[in-house]
């Protein structure tokens, strides 16, 4: 890459960054590149005005630690982000910076502090799963004597069947699916990784009828809009609201809930967990990278946790009475 003699070497190890090694060397997605990208178009303007100058003049030495913890205040007191975001962003500034220190041993110094900042800790909250008759409420709502409503109706099946991410079921392909030798779908996933998710046998039928309206080409999107494209992360989410809020007639559970596309997913991995599947294979369903991922279905799962409080000895009524023990500091001691 030629860079003018007058560049700085912030901005010339900053387009190394993004052009030699994140789109280069390590094949980021676009989506990722874009997150990283609005990290240092929110960051940069930040700094200039910290150090009173332009943003052409900037330098390594005017981003220190106590400008990135500046910026991050700023971030959750003045835009409002939550703290998810905030380690999202932080994300980004560390992966740059040990860019830097690698390409500029010199500066470790000063990039150590800053890769030293600590993500801040967020809360966990319980996840949105859906009941069966739920799921099968919003499957029952489309239209299958029109071209958009057996579309839908197939495509909210797939996420349903195959627990899939909505960029994963955005961006499929005719070529994709194999309904005669394997019964397989083959998911293209994050950090290009593909995985391979067997087709129930209601979800095969469904898609061999659905088939018949789609040219016979291996590249075809195998859920396109109304031009013949793949159907955006955008569409996908407003065909599922409109499910849900038809749904809501018949299955009023689902009213004044708040179901988004992940719900699906949480809901997959849910019903697969109460039907005896282990968590490894979950794992590997989902495309999970970490078991301890999963294990939130396992925390979550409210049916399990009665059956398994049903299983403890019912204690007698004598029995149930607590009696304090006069000698506290016995008591504490033998905790």
């Amino acid at each position: 890459m030629k860079v003018s003699p007058s560049t700085t070497e912030l901005a010339r190890l900053l387009q190394c960054y993004f052009c030699s090694y994140l789109i280069n060397q390590r094949h980021l997605s676009q989506h990722t590149i874009h997150s990283y990208r609005d990290t240092f178009r929110l960051l940069l303007p930040f700094v200039a005005t910290q150090q009173n100058k332009p943003v052409y003049l900037l330098n390594l030495t005017d981003i220190s630690s106590k400008v990135i913890l500046s910026f991050l205040q700023h971030l959750e007191r003045e835009r409002g982000c939550k703290a998810k975001t905030r380690n999202s962003r932080l994300s980004a500034i560390r992966s740059f910076f040990n860019y830097v220190s690698v390409k500029e041993p010199q500066r470790l110094a000063d990039t150590q502090s800053i890769l030293a900042i600590p993500d801040k800790r967020t809360d966990r909250f319980i996840f949105e799963y859906l009941e069966k008759r739920e799921i099968e409420a919003i499957l029952a709502t489309q239209e299958m004597t029109t071209w958009a409503g057996q579309r839908d109706h197939i495509m909210l099946l797939t996420l349903y069947n195959t627990g899939a991410r909505v960029s994963e079921i955005a961006k499929l392909e005719v070529k994709d699916i194999d309904l005669k030798r394997q019964q397989a779908i083959r998911l293209h996933g994050k950090g290009r990784k593909e995985r391979i998710i067997p087709l129930w046998p209601h979800t095969i039928t469904e898609l061999r009828k659905w088939l018949v309206n789609l040219p016979d080409s291996p590249n075809t999107p195998l859920f396109p809009n109304r031009n013949g494209e793949k159907i955006s992360r955008f569409g996908v989410r407003q065909r599922l609201d409109c499910a849900v809020n038809k749904a809501t007639a018949t299955c009023p559970s689902l009213k004044g809930r708040k179901i988004n596309l992940h719900c699906i997913r949480h809901t997959t991995a849910m019903h697969l967990l109460q039907s005896g599947v282990d968590l490894t294979v979950i794992a590997l369903w989902l495309g999970h990278e970490k078991i301890e991922t999963t294990h939130q279905y396992m925390e979550a799962n409210l049916d399990m946790k009665r059956q398994a409080l049903a299983k403890l000895p019912v204690l007698d009524g004598q029995n149930q009475t607590y009696e304090p023990s006069k000698d506290i500091l016995a008591y504490l001691d033998s905790l």
